[in-house]
């Protein structure tokens, strides 16, 4: 599953990220493969997941964000069984891997404040289960090539990407996919 993702953001590397009701339906009139869902709650995600999915898309979801679930491993057990995403973004290591033992693709959610948050993120555990690394924000192409470079994963730039020089910067420093919930981006 891995490499038909990796595909579908070469064909099209602008991921349409939702974090409300609105983006939903903005995301659902806009063509797009992969959409990552950033809000939620146990009542509401899987039917949000089992919408995108039927207009053929790949879902992520992102497990920290789902209102009434805890930051335990039987989250994703949940998430798993019942709201079935293809994969789950989390920037918790434990639950990267749980997401992964359950067979699900997995996302590496991390917030590049400072040296000390690049330097925890390359001694990562969660890196060993994550099949993508992404990076917030992914307006900074040194920090993108670096990441790059030292985890060989996949990386994906999210975070205040708006116009199309963002784009193009962060996919020319390395990275495989943005991901934006700006839909003037989505149309890119």
């Amino acid at each position: 599953m891995l490499e038909q993702v990796l595909e579908l953001l070469e064909q099209e590397p602008v991921i349409a990220a939702v974090k409300d009701d609105e983006g939903l339906r903005g995301c659902l009139a806009h063509g797009g493969h992969v959409t990552f869902v950033l809000y939620g709650s146990v009542t509401t995600a899987a039917q949000i997941v089992r919408t995108l999915k039927e207009s053929g898309r790949t879902v992520f979801l992102d497990v920290d964000l789902v209102e009434g679930l805890s930051a335990r491993e039987a989250a994703v057990d949940f998430v798993a069984q019942e709201v079935r995403p293809d994969g789950v973004i989390s920037t918790k290591a434990a639950l990267v891997r749980r997401a992964k033992a359950k067979g699900l693709l997995t996302v590496y959610r991390t917030f590049m404040i400072d040296s000390m948050a690049l330097s925890a993120l390359l001694r990562a555990d969660a890196l060993a289960s994550a099949d993508f690394v992404e990076t917030l924000p992914g307006t900074m192409p040194k920090i993108i090539r670096t990441v790059r470079q030292r985890t060989h994963r996949p990386l994906i730039a999210s975070g205040l990407i708006t116009d199309k020089e963002d784009v193009i910067s962060a996919l020319s420093a390395g990275a495989c996919a943005v991901s934006t919930t700006n839909p003037d981006v989505w149309r890119l």
